[in-house]
Formats: structure tokens, sequence, C-alpha cells
């Protein structure tokens, strides 16, 4: 373990960041850079389990006492040598993931949870700073081709592993970038795309083929594919988004949560947007319908936009400060999460609030109106309560005479993704599909109805979790080399 009775000695302390007024001029990163001497005392916090709880929490399975011992002892190439052991990209979870690793620590049952995230992330930036990590293409090669749909996380994390394997593989990507949400989706403020480009270069050094702008299904054919490939991985994530009918929604300023992040993505990139398709919150007041990580990332860009006032609105309860009776250790903790946007916005917004707080709970949108011009300019809703009902499930009922509405000039829905995109690859592949309108393939071999078709990631389990769609394309890769093996 790192340090007998560290976690006794020392406390968690949190990563350092910059200063609200510095940070929302920018899309840089948010944290301050870290010492060695706050990783070497954080890591002496873990207390080596007999049964590790992290690991066991960790989607990828990550043995977190072990590199938390090596970062102790400041042994940072062993330390990365079994992160990477389990995890190809700790660079993206380090930044992005929310750490159920953390929520299964065994200190948390009594106090704070070891900084898990935080070493994960210096241990392998400092991988990178020092050259350890290089290409690793293999010594043999398969005379087998694999195609891969989708370059997000589960694409890139199976198109490492299988070609590593020895086999032939080509990524194909819809986009001008690879990297999926990485890239076109999470704010530059929370990853830096030059992180996502460094790993992408190292898995082309290694002898991976990326094919961009390419709509697969529309810009080639399946049966073109197929007949190309002796096998084809589905890791093209969850993008069609959940909608919002009511009253309105058809108002001119009513947007996709996520074709404002990305729009801004690209701008951040160089790239021009024509104005009349232009999604800005400069000087509007922002309504952002959705109280999850997209919303927040939402609330993050509006205040660095220059946004008027925002509300970020939710149906659910608000979230208890400490775990609920129902949720005991060591599953994830369903527990308010103060997002650094929320910070932000209260440093910056918080006596403009109308309504009280930024933050709404348990509210239910009724209609929208707008202007002799058809754009949107009022949020009207209603507050509601969850109440169990006779057979013990909780429902939701209106709270009388509770009507209100507020200014909106941009509205944001960022209430999630139904499923994915059925049109063009989906619909011309003809492969089965679950009931929720994913891709049915079996969590045991990622096989879909096709023998040589699997899938993965968001595009078979449904919109998830960063470290689930690297676990994903990993199982999928090892579940096609042995199929490639076989044959």
């Amino acid at each position: 373990m790192g340090k007998l009775g560290g976690f006794l000695e020392f406390p968690r302390e949190e990563a350092q960041k910059r200063p609200i007024e510095e940070r929302i001029k920018d899309f840089k990163e948010l944290y301050k850079p870290f010492t060695d001497e706050y990783l070497v005392k954080q890591a002496a916090r873990c207390m080596d389990c007999g049964i590790p709880f992290c690991h066991f929490s960790c989607p990828v399975g990550n043995i977190c006492p072990e590199w938390n011992d090596f970062a102790h002892k400041g042994e940072w190439e062993k330390a990365l040598t079994i992160l990477h052991s389990t995890n190809n990209f700790p660079e993206f979870t380090g930044r992005v993931c929310p750490a159920p690793c953390e929520g299964g620590c065994v200190l948390g049952i009594n106090d704070k949870p070891v900084t898990i995230k935080n070493i994960e992330l210096n241990i392998v930036e400092k991988g990178w700073e020092n050259g350890w990590i290089k290409p690793m293409p293999p010594k043999n090669r398969t005379n087998k081709k694999v195609a891969v749909i989708g370059s997000g996380p589960a694409g890139l994390a199976a198109a490492q592993q299988l070609n590593r394997a020895g086999h032939n593989v080509t990524v194909y990507e819809r986009d001008s970038k690879a990297g999926g949400i990485l890239t076109y989706g999470i704010p530059d403020y929370k990853i830096e795309k030059y992180v996502v480009e460094r790993r992408v270069n190292q898995i082309i050094e290694e002898g991976v083929k990326f094919i961009y702008n390419t709509n697969v299904g529309v810009d080639i054919s399946v049966d073109e594919l197929e007949k190309e490939y002796d096998a084809i991985l589905l890791a093209g994530g969850s993008k069609l988004a959940r909608d919002l009918p009511v009253y309105g929604r058809d108002l001119k300023g009513i947007h996709y949560a996520m074709d404002y992040l990305i729009q801004q993505n690209r701008l951040n990139a160089g790239e021009t947007i024509p104005e009349k398709e232009l999604i800005t919150a400069k000087d509007k007041s922002v309504i952002i319908i959705g109280g999850g990580d997209t919303g927040a990332d939402c609330v993050g860009t509006a205040i660095r936009q220059g946004a008027k006032t925002i509300y970020q609105i939710e149906l659910l309860n608000k979230p208890p400060l400490d775990r609920p009776q129902d949720n005991p250790w060591p599953n994830f903790p369903q527990t308010l999460k103060i997002n650094t946007a929320h910070e932000e916005a209260e440093t910056c917004l918080g006596g403009k609030c109308e309504l009280g707080e930024i933050r709404q709970w348990n509210i239910l949108t009724k209609q929208f109106t707008g202007d002799e011009n058809n754009n949107v300019k009022e949020f009207h809703a209603v507050r509601v309560e969850w109440i169990t009902d006779e057979n013990g499930k909780k429902v939701m009922k209106e709270v009388p005479n509770s009507e209100f509405k507020v200014e909106a000039d941009l509205v944001l829905l960022a209430i999630g993704f139904v499923h994915p995109e059925h049109d063009g690859l989906i619909n011309n592949l003809k492969i089965e599909l679950d009931n929720r309108g994913n891709v049915k393939a079996d969590t045991k071999n990622y096989q879909t109805s096709k023998e040589k078709i699997f899938a993965a990631g968001d595009m078979r389990r449904g919109q998830s979790l960063i470290v689930w769609a690297i676990n994903e394309g990993r199982e999928a890769a090892e579940s096609i080399n042995k199929f490639l093996s076989s044959k």
C-alpha cells in the first residue's frame, strides 16, 4: 500500500482550479497543474484493501491500489504500465469520467475517498511528458481485415486492440476528425482536443487506417463493406436526441444541446459557422432543460459566451447531499454533484436569479411562447412532486397553482438520447434491434444477428459512460479476434 495509515494522516484534497474570473474568458483546461507532493500524499491515502471495491466499481477494471502504490513511491512508469493494462486512454477517463471507482472506494464508507481520478490522470500525463507512451505496432500481421464504424472511445479502443493483435484495421468516421463526442460534444475546457489528437496519432502510427468524412451506409454501401472485410464492428454511438413534444417546440431559438456544444467545439477549432446557423447565448436568457452533465456543459459554455441569465431545469427531485438508505456503498453515490460550470454560474449570475437558484428541480415544461417573428420568448412550466402510489411506484403529481413563466431567448434540450440513428447504416444492414432501438448484440461476444458484424459502446448498450465505451470496445475486440482466429 502507499503508506501505512496514510488515510489517517492525510485528508482528501481536491485539485486546484483556475480562478473563475480567469477561466470563463476562454475554453482552456480548468485545473492548475498537479504537484508531485500533492499526488504522493493523495496516493498515500490508498489502503490497499483486501477486496478493492474501486476495482469492482470500475467498468474497465482499473487496478487502482497497485498504481496508487507506485505513484506514492514515485515509480510513475511502473504505475503507467499497470494503468495501461486495463485502460487504453487514461487521459480521457482522467478528465471526463464521473469516477465510479471513487464511489466504491472503501475509505468512502466513513470518510472521503481517495482522489483516484486525479492520480490516474497524472500517471498518464507523466507518461506523455517523459516519452514513455510510444506506438506499439504488432510484430506480425494476419491477413484479416476489420472495419470499425465510429471513432469514439469504443471504436478507438477496439481499433487499437485489434491492430495490436495483428489484424488490418480501418476506422470509418462521419466527421472530419476522430474522437466522437470527445472531439465533437464535450467542451474544450473539460478536455482540450490535443489530448484526443495525440492518442489518435499514436494509433495511426501503430498501423490503423482512418477514413474521415464518410457516412457508412450512405457514402459507402454496406454490401461493399461486407464484401471487403472479414469482420465489422459498429461503434457509432447513440446520437438520436430525445425531443420535447410540447406546444411551441418549433419556435426559433430552441435547439438540441449537442448541436449547440458541437458548434462551439468547431469554433474553437477555427472553423467558421455561417451567421444564420450560429447558436449563441450572448446577452440572452437561456433555459437548459435536463439536469445531467450535458446540461451542465451547456451552462459552462453559455457562461463563456456571455449569457444574460441561465436556468438549468430538471424534472426529478433534487439529489441529497449524503447517500440515502436505498443507495448504500459501494454503489455509485446518487448525491448532489456541484459541477465547475455551476460554480461559475453562481459566481457570475447568482444575483440575477428570479427563481432563486440557477438549478431548478421538480419542474415540468408545459409550453414555449414566442414573438411575432416566431422567436422563442417565454418558458412556461409547473412545479411537481414525486409521490409513491399504492403499488409502491414513484409517480409525478403537479403542484396546484405552481405555474410560472420566465424569459427565454435560447432553449437547449439536454434530455438524453433515444438510440442510434437507424437511417442508412443500421437499416441497410438489416440487423436485429432490441426493444429500445439499440443494436442487439449479446454481452458475451458482442455479435449481432449477422455472424461477422459486432456492436459495442452506446450503439449497443444505449447512452452510457466513457468507461463503459472503452470496456466494450476492448471486449468486442477480444471477441472479434477469437472469431477471426476460428476462421
